[in-house]
């Protein structure tokens, strides 16, 4: 099971009312939240090894660098290329980040990438079947029916999740998983700041990418005069050249990321008892850590 950790914690935030804090007052919700989460997850799925994912780079400069406007719009501050996060949400991430490290849960980011990238060097190279946990739509790429690589999207909570296999996808969004970069292109994210294809949106880019079979073979007809594409269509993904020589590195997620060692085993017992303890007394963890080491003590 592979977390896509500031997804769910995020979700998390906003989710579990702010009025849950610790004894001193900061507000905890995400990390309460992202435990029970977590808890759940390891209660319904029983997954036999679990990684939380994480952004050591939410922003990478080789992305910046072939489209400067990518997550553009969420930069805090210039300067230091911080993302724009919710001001009580901040002080909860290395709060989370301490917790996940002392129950024992492997944590794995990599400078230069983002948690997408770890996620899909992670499910390309696991020689046993992977349930990604996201609420990021970037990662149905991924979905891979006969390596066993699902998504596990969440509606509202964790507890209620929609398992995306490959005909699920194909369902949403009429293309095959295999296919959903070269349709993500074409269409566009603003939620990503990624511009597409002017007047090419959800249902167009997805019947072109069926049609032709890939982005490559859509550009092709778009340069032949004789193809059915109309002259309208030919031009404007003809004039989005620039931006369509590079937007299938920028949407395909890394699958050659250098990862660090770690240890993917579940906890059946906490890694740092005594740290764990401190932190729960601190931050007043209360039943949500103690649902999680439930959980993962039951996986034993």
């Amino acid at each position: 099971m592979l977390l896509d950790t500031a997804s769910l914690y995020f979700r998390a935030y906003f989710g579990v009312p702010e009025s849950v804090r610790a004894p001193d007052g900061t507000p905890v919700n995400a990390v309460r939240g992202l435990l029970d989460f977590i808890a759940r997850l390891v209660a319904d799925h029983s997954p036999t090894a679990l990684v939380a994912c994480m952004d050591a780079d939410w922003r990478p400069q080789w992305r910046v660098e072939l489209i400067p406007s990518y997550k553009a719009h969420r930069v805090a501050d210039e300067a230091e290329g911080s993302e724009e996060v919710p001001d009580t949400l901040s002080p909860q991430v290395p709060v989370i980040e301490a917790v996940l490290d002392a129950v024992g849960i492997a944590r794995v980011g990599v400078p230069g990438y983002e948690a997408d990238d770890v996620i899909g060097t992670l499910a390309t190279s696991a020689r046993h079947p992977v349930a990604i946990v996201t609420g990021d739509r970037d990662l149905f790429q991924l979905v891979d029916d006969a390596r066993g690589v699902r998504v596990l999207f969440p509606r509202k909570g964790v507890g209620d999740c929609d398992v995306l296999d490959e005909a699920a996808i194909e369902e949403r969004y009429g293309v095959r998983a295999r296919q959903y970069a070269d349709f993500a292109a074409l269409r566009g994210d603003p939620s990503d700041g990624l511009p597409g294809v002017k007047g090419i949106g959800e249902k167009t880019a997805a019947q072109l990418v069926t049609e032709y079979g890939d982005l490559a073979a859509v550009r092709a007809a778009a340069a032949d005069p004789f193809s059915r594409l109309t002259p309208a269509r030919r031009r404007n993904i003809a004039a989005a050249a620039d931006y369509l020589d590079v937007a299938p590195r920028v949407v395909a997620v890394a699958k050659d990321v250098p990862l660090p060692p770690f240890d993917a085993a579940l906890p059946a017992a906490p890694a740092a008892p005594q740290a764990l303890e401190a932190l729960a007394e601190t931050w007043g963890l209360g039943g949500s850590l103690s649902r999680l080491l439930t959980a993962l003590a039951a996986t034993r």
